[in-house]
């Protein structure tokens, strides 16, 4: 039975592809990818000759029902984001969802996604955390913040290099300035960097510098009344 691939990709080091992602983008019959000029370039380095198609945020909800109809017909189709697991803050969900609803089977390939080595290396807990992605760049930015600022989990967000500066700031407004955090950019790459802290100092270090690549921040939960009763019985 034919079916669609979900396969992650390198977030940065191409050579965190995996053996078994590069055989099935060889031997599918079709590739979608969020930018063909992007994965083009992956499946050059890994000399991959295979058709590809554009499916990303702006035309998914128009191509689904094509595709699951070719899957239906017996051709195997792969899908890509331009970096880490499609699905996860990209272009992945109407399709999967389309596909589980026509009984077409999903296989989703275990890969690079960004967020879980920076949550790792974050020092804060991951028995038990929430993904947000990114958040809403409008309207209910504010009010989400709010919410988030009352989670006792720890959280995980994404953002641009130009808004993480802003983003940090209205975290400290509504956390506190004191709320630890952990924020990563250019994971797996030449010039990856983790700084830990409060957001006052994680704040101060950003804005001192020229920014780029994408950044996952992580962000401590708020203390729960027992922790905070044990935190005061120890001072």
């Amino acid at each position: 039975m034919a079916k669609l691939y979900i396969i992650p990709t390198p977030v940065g080091n191409l050579e965190d592809m995996t053996f078994r992602a590069i055989r099935i983008l060889k031997e599918v019959d079709l590739i979608l990818a969020e930018d063909t000029r992007t994965t083009g370039l992956l499946l050059k380095h890994f000399d991959i000759q295979n058709n590809m198609q554009s499916h990303h945020k702006f035309n998914e909800h128009k191509t689904v029902e094509q595709i699951t109809t070719r899957i239906q017909s017996g051709e195997n189709v792969a899908l890509v984001s331009d970096a880490g697991t499609p699905g996860i803050s990209d272009p992945g969900f109407m399709l999967v969802r389309e596909c589980v609803r026509q009984g077409v089977k999903v296989e989703c390939l275990p890969g690079a996604t960004a967020f879980v080595p920076a949550l790792v290396v974050s020092g804060l807990p991951t028995d038990k955390f929430c993904f947000e992605g990114f958040l809403p760049q409008k309207k209910g930015r504010q009010s989400r913040i709010k919410e988030l600022a009352t989670e006792e989990r720890t959280m995980i967000l994404h953002e641009s290099p130009y808004r993480v500066v802003k983003t940090l700031t209205q975290l400290a407004e509504y956390c506190g300035h004191d709320r630890q955090v952990s924020v990563s950019r250019e994971i797996s790459k030449f010039y990856e960097e983790t700084v830990r802290g409060s957001l006052e100092e994680v704040i101060t270090h950003f804005s001192a510098r020229e920014l780029k690549g994408e950044f996952v921040i992580i962000l401590a939960g708020m203390k729960s009344g027992r922790e905070n009763k044990e935190t005061e019985k120890l001072n």
